[in-house]
């Protein structure tokens, strides 16, 4: 088995180069619909040699590259793929597209995603035509940066160039959020799965089969049912219906056998490493990562885990 390198440093410590063949992931938002300063919305940046992607658009993912990168991390992103339509999911999605314009991006930014993100995509365009003609007008921003290329997609190979395979693969995150995706990129040698909203669901094993790195959403029950801030027992026995836990998880690491699984999307926010790590061991003994805002990871020879360096918090 290849090494996994784990660095503790501050938020403060210089980040890693990466190299061309590797593959980087920063986990923007590891939280959920529920506000919290430590976890923002679910959204993970990959960076594949040129190509530099989103995996899902929530809340408050544009502070998260302005802080790692000003403004050329917002407007060096040439794509969008997003996993399902909850609100969680792409809520930020239009401060991101008009703060990338506004910041540089020259442009067309292209959306992927299950069946209803064209639509979406196209309301929104039509919701924001004033700012749209009258900085296309007063600011004179470049005219491609604010366009949008949106595409409903099918489980598939849904990117495949220079070197980079993106895959769409369908989870299961309940009868009623149909169709909802996962994604694996592959990069060269390395490799990464992202389990996207989910149950239980086997068939994750398959699509994930042989990757470096796998990305688990997960719930902790217990913390759930102590801290909800929804109201109902109704609502908190579907929330815990609609994800997977930390045993469910553990089996599906276990059967993937990756490098490093990594968990993000972690509900409840306040859930901490101590309630997801000891009934993970229950059913998975391999290397395991309890994902934070600006974790970033890169995969290469050996795996390194550092906090993303902060250029900019203003």
């Amino acid at each position: 088995m290849k090494a996994i390198a784990i660095a503790i440093c501050c938020l403060w410590c210089a980040s890693p180069s990466i190299a061309q063949d590797e593959l980087r992931v920063t986990l923007l938002g590891t939280g959920n619909p529920r506000p919290s300063m430590e976890r923002f919305g679910p959204s993970i940046l990959v960076e594949a040699g040129e190509t530099t992607f989103l995996i899902d658009v929530g809340r408050g993912a544009i502070q998260r590259l302005f802080q790692i990168g000003h403004a050329a991390a917002v407007a060096d992103v040439d794509m969008v793929l997003f996993t399902h339509l909850h609100s969680d999911h792409v809520v930020g999605f239009s401060d991101f597209w008009l703060s990338g314009w506004i910041f540089g991006r020259d442009h067309a930014l292209r959306v992927l995603g299950p069946p209803g993100t064209e639509s979406m995509i196209s309301h929104l365009d039509q919701a924001f035509a004033f700012d749209k003609a009258v900085r296309g007008r007063d600011d004179r921003f470049h005219a491609d940066g604010i366009k949008l290329v949106a595409a409903d997609i099918e489980p598939s190979v849904v990117f495949d160039q220079d070197g980079l395979r993106i895959t769409a693969f369908a989870v299961d995150h309940g009868d009623e959020v149909e169709p909802a995706y996962g994604y694996r990129v592959d990069y060269g040698r390395y490799s990464v799965a992202f389990s996207g909203d989910t149950k239980y669901f086997e068939p994750i094993v398959d699509h994930a089969r042989g990757v470096d790195v796998l990305v688990m959403e997960v719930i902790s029950p217990e913390v759930e049912l102590r801290r909800a801030a929804v109201h109902t027992d109704q609502a908190i026995e579907q929330i815990i219906g609609h994800h997977v836990s930390p045993e469910q998880a553990g089996t599906l690491f276990s059967r993937v056998a990756p490098r490093l699984a990594v968990y993000s999307h972690i509900v409840p926010s306040p859930t901490l490493a101590e309630d997801l790590v000891p009934p993970t061991r229950s059913t998975y003994d391999g290397p395991l990562a309890v994902g934070y805002d600006l974790m970033m990871i890169t995969i290469g020879e050996t795996i390194e885990v550092h906090p993303r360096r902060i250029v900019s918090d203003r």
